[in-house]
């Protein structure tokens, strides 16, 4: 196995990101139906992430693995890693990379009923800052908060 290795996002990932979105969302929450999200989500990655957000992805083997994407207020948006590298080192270094690019801090909000995620971010040094609802989706979600 290739190590992974990380680097800036280019627009000839856009499809590939796109996938690997889908996918992992799909497994995160079966009963949710994504693939009639894609258009709304290609729209959003295109208009909200893509202009306003430093995106970093992990590859392997020459294939995307993951990406992060970090704007400049230190908001994490997304963390998506492809589930057969769940448990890898990929999150983790995605991560590493976010806190890098936003070294006054990084904050998240992640779905409270993924309990997974959550202990994943609290392992990363992320702490409690309080209940909210996303504003999208409208489930309640955990807003998280990494300070150097």
């Amino acid at each position: 196995m290739s190590a992974r290795h990380l680097r800036p996002y280019a627009a000839s990932d856009e499809a590939a990101a796109i996938d690997l979105w889908h996918r992992t969302w799909q497994q995160a929450y079966p009963q949710i139906d994504f693939a009639a999200r894609l258009e709304w989500w290609r729209e959003r990655w295109r208009k909200d992430l893509v202009p306003k957000a430093q995106i970093v992805v992990a590859e392997q083997d020459g294939a995307l693995i993951g990406f992060v994407t970090i704007d400049g207020e230190g908001y994490l948006d997304q963390l998506v890693v492809d589930p057969a590298h769940w448990g890898s080192n990929a999150a983790r270094l995605l991560v590493d990379e976010a806190k890098r690019l936003s070294p006054s801090g990084v904050t998240l909000l992640v779905n409270k009923d993924n309990a997974r995620a959550i202990r994943f971010y609290e392992r990363s040094g992320f702490a409690h800052a309080g209940d909210d609802v996303n504003p999208t989706s409208g489930r309640p979600v955990l807003k998280m908060v990494w300070k150097a």
